[in-house]
């Protein structure tokens, strides 16, 4: 995946393609909008496309925690306990195999 490649001016260049079938009202919305923003619909379309992708990437790959879950889950790595009963039964089973 090669989205941009560095020119001999040391400007970006843009090499991948992506395209899209939208409803004629999505076009308008969109349209409608990048004149709002001063930009070209597409800039506009993949700007907006893209903080969305990363804010989708982002809440998935941070972990957050309230004051007691964050209590609780450093409690856990500090003080592990030992296997439960189930764990315990369900190993020596496997043993047996």
């Amino acid at each position: 995946m090669g989205a941009l490649q560095e020119h001999e001016s040391g400007r970006r260049m843009k090499t991948e393609r992506f395209e899209a079938r939208i409803t004629s009202e999505q076009k308008e919305l969109f349209s409608r909008a990048a004149a709002l923003k001063g930009r070209k619909v597409s800039d506009f379309v993949i700007a907006s496309a893209y903080e969305t992708a990363a804010e989708t990437v982002r809440e998935h790959e941070v972990l957050t925690l309230n004051g007691r879950d964050r209590k609780v889950f450093v409690d856990a790595l500090l003080n592990p306990k030992g296997p439960g009963p189930r764990l315990r039964q369900a190993a020596r089973r496997f043993k047996q195999r």
